[in-house]
Formats: C-alpha cells, structure tokens, sequence
C-alpha cells in the first residue's frame, strides 16, 4: 500500500509540475502589429500588471497582414487589421469570435463605434485607434500654405523628387481614385487604366514608396512632403511646428483599425486580458497621446493631452467631415483591378 502510495504520490507530483509548468508557459502573449503603434512602457505596465509576457512583430500593410494568415502563420495572438479587411478575414476563418461587448470594458466602446459595418455585434473586434491618411509637409520649405488638394501630391511641381508614398496599394490607389473623381472600390478597367496612367506619371516625382520610417524621414529632411497617416503627421509636428497636415478638398480615408485574435492563436485568453486591458480608458488614452491617433472608449477623454486636442491633424475641423470618405471592403472584381495597377506600378 506505501508502494502504491508512493507511486500515487509521485503521479499526482509529476501532474502537478506539469500542469505548473504549462501554466507558466501560457503567460505570453503575441503581438502582430503595425509599428511604433503602441508606447513601449504601457507594454511593461501589462506584463508588470499580470504577469504575462509579451512578444511583438511587425507589419506594415493590411495586405501583408492577410497575406500572412492565409499563408497559415500561427503563432501571433493579437492582430490589428483596418475595417475594410476584416469582412475578408472573417469569411476566410482567419479570426475567432471573442464577444469584446462581453469584457470588462466592452461597456465603454463609444457609441458611434460600437456597431461598425464591417463587425455589427463586435463578435471579431474591440477598437482601437481611427483616423485620416491625407498628406504632411513642412511650410518653411514650401514657402508657406499649400493647397487643400491631392493636385500637391500627384502634380508637384517644384517638390519632385522631395515626396513619399505609402507602400500601401489600398491608400495608394484611393488617393488617385479621390483626386480623379472615382469610387475607389471601381471594376471599370478604364478608370482603373487612368489611376495607372496617373501613378506612373507621378512615379519619377517620388523619392520612394514607403510605409515604415515616416516620422524620421520627414524630421530628417529627407523628403518635404510625405503621404502619411494623420497620427504621424501629429508626431512630426510635435517636433516641427511648422509642418502642416492637408485634408485633400477631393476626399480623405477615414481608417478604423481595429484588435482581433487570429483563429490560430495559441493563448486566446491572454489574448483577451491583452485587449481589455487596451480598452481601459486611461490606457487607450496613453496610445493616442503617443500615436497622434483618436480612440473609440468613452471616458478616456480625460486622459488626453491638450496638444491632442489642439492639433488639427488629429482633431478634426467641422468644416472637413464633408471630405472624409470612410473605409469600406470593395467587391472581388475591385480588389483585383485594383492589384493590377498596384502590380504594374511596382513592377
């Protein structure tokens, strides 16, 4: 009987240790986000808070991001994809169902964000930040105020060859879409051949097309115009106070980018802490004082700085909400017309 007691013993010890020894595996949490798209001491409040560590790699388009987890990536177990792509990723099975109303903080997502179209009963998706992709230029070099129009961007005259692209086909080709008058979600193939002609005519007139560096690149003087993300433009200006953000007359991209967990995820429930803890309003306020970017949580109001408040690029004027041309998901002949002319421009 001490034999089988012994050995009764020696199992129960054995699970124990075991079961101990997953738990502290599964306090870890892994990130696939945009960058510089979180302050790195709110990360180390996370993990000093609960325990769970984090990892993090980087993308830098919604594309590159699907791409990804169609490739059958695992590993990654919060994402953040933009509106217009999470009715493709949920129709592929790419996300899983999470409930965010169903958290601790659900009850905070602000009205105006609680029912988007691209995720009605927040099954897939708790918000994060929104906002405009316009153009950011510095008025000390361009000799004063540039017109609120893409014509500065896709026609820059004196400014050849001291412009940048996002590396974004999305952004890219909206932008031409706007300044030509078109639906950026067309399946006609002659508007799509005059967003070509218009992209190639520009191409010699950028310095390059690039996604990751904005911020420095404008600081650094490399460039004088950069096509850019509103919350960067915001952190440009915090150090050039003469840089200036255009909301284009022709029509802007209002984004909603958005936390989402990957059907593969490997710790789904560290995954979900992870997105409250984004959500409690002085936290998700601590990102848009760092990222230039507005927040969708009632209640963190109180948390922002006065420079956010302040600064146009971020806060809006009343006067531009008629220029704003919200984010949608375009049909599958779009899309593919769209890759096209992304695929000859870059050729």
């Amino acid at each position: 009987m001490k034999f089988k007691s012994l050995i009764t013993a020696t199992i129960l010890s054995a699970m124990a240790a075991g079961a101990a020894m997953a738990q502290e595996a599964e306090k870890t949490v892994n990130l696939f986000f945009w960058p510089g798209y979180v302050p790195d001491e709110l990360l180390e409040r996370f993990t000093a808070e609960t325990g769970i560590a984090i990892t993090m790699d980087i993308y830098d388009t919604n594309e590159a991001l699907l791409a990804k987890l169609q490739a059958g990536a695992t590993g990654y177990d919060v994402v953040i994809p933009s509106g217009y792509i999470i009715p493709t990723m949920i129709e592929q099975g790419l996300l899983q169902q999470f409930n965010a109303r169903d958290l601790p903080n659900g009850s905070k997502i602000a009205p105006a964000f609680a029912e988007p179209d691209f995720d009605p009963d927040r099954a897939y998706t708790a918000p994060y930040m929104w906002g405009t992709t316009g153009l950011v230029y510095d008025s000390a070099k361009t000799g004063g105020e540039l017109p609120e129009s893409w014509s500065v961007f896709f026609e820059p005259g004196p400014l050849s060859g001291k412009i940048a692209a996002l590396d974004d086909e999305v952004e890219v080709f909206n932008a031409a879409a706007y300044y030509l008058g078109f639906d950026k979600c067309t399946e006609d193939p002659k508007e799509g051949q005059a967003i070509l002609d218009l992209l190639t005519q520009q191409k010699p007139d950028l310095l390059l097309y690039g996604s990751s560096g904005t911020i420095d690149r404008v600081l650094a003087g490399e460039v004088t115009m950069h096509h850019i993300w509103n919350g960067a433009a915001h952190r440009i200006r915090k150090s050039v106070d003469t840089a200036r953000y255009i909301y284009p007359k022709e029509g802007i991209t209002q984004w909603a980018d958005n936390l989402s967990i990957p059907s593969t995820a490997e710790h789904p429930e560290n995954a979900k802490i992870f997105i409250n803890f984004m959500m409690e309003p002085a936290n998700v306020a601590e990102i848009s004082n760092f990222t230039g970017y507005m927040n969708a949580i009632s209640g963190s109001e109180e948390f922002l700085t006065p420079e956010i408040a302040a600064d146009p690029a971020v806060n809006m004027p009343a006067d531009f909400a008629d220029r704003l041309r919200p984010g949608r998901e375009c049909s599958p002949a779009a899309r593919d017309l769209r890759n096209k002319v992304w695929t000859r421009l870059k050729k």
